[in-house]
């Protein structure tokens, strides 16, 4: 088993959230163990496709597969993956429509927190 540096750790978990079906796959195993094919149904991509992003996270060291007889479960590597995500989502961010990236919204949206202004 490799550790990881601060800097390659914060790259991997940048990498595994650049994508929004992974993020989705994050989220949804933030709330506990799950099979591939039932993650492939609620996140609503093909088993294949959920395999290969399984594996992109495993890759990145953000998930393990548990072997259950001819089955494996997969989980978070670390509770405390489970915390930075709960503070990311928390965030609110001030987004720049003219900036490319991110999920396509017709209008910006502020959620759990309002900014306040100085």
């Amino acid at each position: 088993m490799q550790i990881s540096s601060p800097t390659d750790a914060l790259s991997r978990f940048g990498h595994a959230l650049s994508d929004p079906t992974r993020a989705r796959v994050l989220l949804e195993l933030h709330d506990g163990p799950a099979y591939p094919a039932d993650l492939a149904d609620s996140v609503g991509v093909s088993r294949q496709t959920m395999s290969n992003h399984l594996a992109c996270l495993r890759g990145c060291g953000l998930v393990v597969a548990v072997p259950e007889g001819r089955r494996s479960r997969y989980e978070l590597t670390d509770e405390r993956i489970g915390h930075a995500l709960d503070d990311l989502i928390s965030l609110v961010l001030v987004v720049d429509p003219d900036c490319s990236g991110g999920e396509a919204q017709s209008a910006p949206t502020v959620t759990s927190k309002t900014v306040a202004s100085a």
